[in-house]
């Protein structure tokens, strides 16, 4: 055993001891999978554990046992295959975030028109993906809507603007917003937190919030779901991954 008294010790000697410092782990995105074809459950699972930031907390085949399961387990992301047994997808989302709203629903499969996606995003849907898009497009989406985004496949009819509010629609003019407006807009359109646009344009996070107030207020926008539309039409989604 040493002989070295506590006098002897090199100044600032006792702040080396102990056990390393340990970050604190990161917080993974919890992801609920429902699809009532099993090798479709089974590509889901292997595309979304190709990714470290999602944890599959768990899964069903039918309607009822997926909202009961969603219900019990609380994810943070439900990916629910548009056409399942028990529940309709309509029934199945309204049912859902009425009883867990903070729990995003990704609608996987393409609905009938653009109506009928209308709904969907009516009743709180926050993104809808095909089965035929890429493993890639698939976990983009929920980081996306996780994060808060919305987030549809370029692919998908779009919905129709209700009849009173064509003529407004037609007069919504992108050329009235200024060059940074602009770019907030369509950042957020993309699906993209405020955090993440202040980030990607140096600016500040309120700025990003009072930039897209003012462009919305331009546009005449009073949802998201106006936003959604509008650049659908204006081709901005398609250019999400670039």
């Amino acid at each position: 055993m040493s002989g070295q008294s506590v006098a002897d010790r090199p100044p600032g000697a006792d702040l080396l001891v102990g056990p390393p410092t340990v970050s604190a782990p990161v917080r993974r995105i919890r992801v609920f999978i429902a699809d009532d074809h099993p090798l479709t459950l089974d590509g889901i699972k292997t595309t979304l554990r190709t990714d470290d930031a999602f944890q599959i907390v768990g899964e069903a085949a039918d309607g009822p046992t997926a909202l009961r399961r969603i219900i019990k387990l609380r994810p943070d992301v439900a990916v629910l295959d548009l056409t399942m047994p028990g529940l309709d997808s309509f029934e199945l989302a309204g049912e859902l975030l009425a009883a867990s709203p903070r729990c995003r629903v990704l609608m996987l499969g393409e609905p009938d028109s653009g109506d009928a996606l209308q709904r969907l995003l009516d009743q709180g849907v926050s993104g809808c993906v095909l089965k035929s898009s890429s493993s890639d497009e698939l976990n983009r989406c929920i980081h996306i809507i996780a994060a808060g985004g919305v987030y549809l496949d370029p692919a998908i009819e779009q919905p129709s603007s209700p009849p009173q509010n064509r003529a407004r629609t037609e007069r919504n003019d992108p050329s009235e917003l200024s060059p940074r407006e602009h770019e907030v807009l369509m950042l957020a359109a993309m699906g993209h937190s405020n955090k993440i646009i202040a980030a990607r344009l140096r600016i500040g996070a309120k700025s990003v919030e009072t930039y897209k107030a003012r462009a919305m207020v331009k546009l005449g926008f009073s949802s998201r779901v106006e936003l959604l539309r509008f650049a659908m039409t204006e081709g901005w989604l398609g250019q999400a991954g670039e």
